[in-house]
Parts: C-alpha cells; structure tokens; sequence
C-alpha cells in the first residue's frame, strides 16, 4: 500500500519573506477556480477559517498550527465535508503544509498535504486540483503581489 502524500513545487524570483507573505493571504491564491468563499482568519497562529467550493461540493475548515516566519506555514484540516465523495469526511485530521526554502537568488516552495493519499477516493480530483491551485494560482498570486518574475515550475 502506498502512502505518499500529494506534494508539489514550486522555484520563485521571490525572497522567502515575500513568498511566506503571499502564503499567509489565502483568499489571494486558494480562489478563482471553483466559486471558492471564506470565512475567519487565516495569518496568525492558531486563526481558523472554512473554505467551500464548488457550490457546496467542498467545504473545509482549517486551523493554522504552524507559523515559522519565512520558512513554513501548516493548516490543520479540523472538518471537512467532500459531497463527492462516499467518506464525506475524508480530508479531516489532514495538513496543509508549505515549506519554504532559499536556493540562491530563488525561493522553493514546497506544498505537501499531509494525509492527502492515493488511496483516499478524492485523490485522482484533489491532485490535479491541488497543482492548479499552487503552479497557477499561488504562482500567479505571488507574481501579482510581488514585483519579480517567476523563475520555473519545480517538480
């Protein structure tokens, strides 16, 4: 059986500080999509707040559990209701983690959810809805709310 958890990268012109910024504004990135709204706080340590997308299909609450200036940023899913899924729960007790690292004149983002397995029945809609949101959005998003150009999409 295998475990791996979805993760994916990305390399930015960015310094890490604006990187950890633009990761702390998750209306800016985790939207656009699927109708996505929100509600509560997502920036200081121990913030909550639900996400629903999709026009019901996903609905997520969130914990922030984790906060290390310029370096990672990890949301605790603490509910969740997937309408497409028969485990309509499946996504809680899992993390959303982003780790950030500088590689030169670059900055390494990497997201990993934490749980998020192939063998959870979501996995084959959330992957591929996960690397829209982070090689697009989040990229975009950076690139929008910084001055500098993206160097490349890492895998």
């Amino acid at each position: 059986m295998t475990t791996t958890n979805f993760t994916t990268a990305l390399l930015v012109n960015q310094s890490p500080e604006e990187v950890f910024d633009a990761l702390k504004n998750v209306r800016g990135w985790w939207s656009g999509l699927h109708s996505e709204t929100f509600e509560g706080e997502s920036d200081k340590l121990g913030d909550e707040f639900s996400f629903r997308a999709g026009d019901g299909a996903h609905y997520t609450k969130q914990k922030l559990v984790e906060l290390v200036p310029n370096k990672k940023i990890a949301w605790l899913i603490t509910d969740s209701k997937l309408t497409f899924t028969q485990n309509q729960s499946e996504w809680t007790g899992t993390k959303l983690c982003f780790e950030i690292f500088a590689e030169g004149d670059a900055t390494k983002i990497v997201f990993t959810h934490v749980g998020l397995v192939p063998e959870f029945e979501c996995y084959n809609s959330c992957a591929p809805a996960w690397t829209q949101y982070i090689q697009e959005r989040l990229l975009n998003w950076i690139n929008t709310t910084t001055a500098s150009k993206t160097v490349s999409a890492a895998q």
